[in-house]
């Protein structure tokens, strides 16, 4: 088992938008798909995972033209040129606002789908029957199943933290029974989880802490990214700085970033350490041989070597030759 997944995801080829492999989320980019200016610039943006944003950043009454302009953006992404971005995403609206068919029929119209479709607000696994409902009377199970899109929801809700197990669950076994997009990453959404709790935001985050530390080990259960939360105050660069750090420190893969000032320093933030970078390459040697040996499970540096820690060196290693071939 091991042999093929490390097969599968060094050997993939690095490109500027790629649908195989590893993707790095150090941060993640909202661009309102309402705002054209802004969507004129996308190609430039360089950002792990930039997201065409349907769902908080849109008014209710601009919904409509930001879904033209992102299907029509989606339509014409060849004559875009290479990204700065590893993915391309699209952030439509959740079950519960009632707009996510609406979204959906617009998108569909589009000749390419994005590299990830991201789902806010997902609550329950009821709520992912819908969603898988809606996807497939609009885009068809055979050009979902052929896409190789790649799949990130959010949780948001008190419920949804509680109830986050069945939730991945549920969603990793409809790529593997009914073909819906791989679930790759779950985002934590700090801000209507306050609303949802009656917590007061505060730079200092003391008020997510448990949902935070929860959200990334149940991440983490399921080899999933974990995505931590928004840091509000888009002056305060050092705050940003200590969150990020420490966001990495507990687990998390990345950040969300409101702004694009905040982005070198949330990806500086979350880049593996060189040391980290040395004990990646030097296990994924050691794997190496020992297969070629035929010999089973073995130690490394006094721990023993098992599939989580395989997989976190292959995505530290990917994640350098990503960076190395920019």
């Amino acid at each position: 088992m091991f042999s093929k997944i490390f097969t599968r995801n060094l050997s993939t080829n690095v490109m500027k938008i790629d649908r195989k492999g590893y993707i790095p989320r150090r941060a993640l980019l909202y661009v309102p798909g309402s705002n054209e200016k802004m969507l004129t610039k996308v190609p430039t943006i360089k950002v792990d995972s930039l997201v065409l944003e349907l769902e908080d950043g849109v008014a209710l009454t601009s919904k409509t033209i930001a879904r033209h302009n992102i299907a029509k953006y989606l339509d014409n992404l060849e004559s875009k040129g290479d990204h700065q971005c590893f993915e391309l995403g699209v952030r439509i609206n959740s079950v519960s606002s009632g707009l996510l068919l609406d979204d959906l029929k617009e998108l569909s119209k589009a000749k390419q789908l994005p590299q990830a479709f991201m789902i806010p607000k997902v609550d329950s696994p009821e709520d992912l029957a819908a969603i898988w409902d809606a996807f497939r009377s609009t885009y068809g199970a055979e050009r979902i199943q052929n896409s190789g899109t790649r799949l990130v929801i959010w949780i948001e809700s008190a419920q949804a933290l509680l109830d986050m197990p069945r939730i991945l669950s549920t969603t990793l076994n409809m790529n593997k029974n009914a073909g819906f997009f791989k679930l790759d990453a779950v985002v934590f959404g700090s801000d209507d989880f306050c609303a949802n709790i009656g917590a007061t935001r505060s730079n200092e985050g003391t008020e997510t802490l448990f949902a935070r530390q929860r959200f990334v080990t149940c991440c983490k259960a399921f080899n999933l990214q974990a995505i931590d939360s928004v840091y509000i105050d888009i002056k305060d660069i050092e705050g940003l700085r200590r969150q990020s750090l420490e966001g990495k420190a507990w687990g998390f893969d990345g950040k969300q970033s409101i702004h694009p000032t905040q982005i070198p320093i949330i990806q500086e933030s979350f880049l593996p350490p060189p040391d980290k970078v040395q004990w990646a390459k030097e296990l994924i040697d050691e794997f190496v041989k020992h297969e070629q040996s035929g010999k089973g499970a073995f130690t490394f540096k006094g721990s023993m070597i098992d599939r989580p820690l395989l997989l976190q060196a292959m995505n530290i290693v990917q994640t350098i030759k990503y960076l190395e071939n920019l």
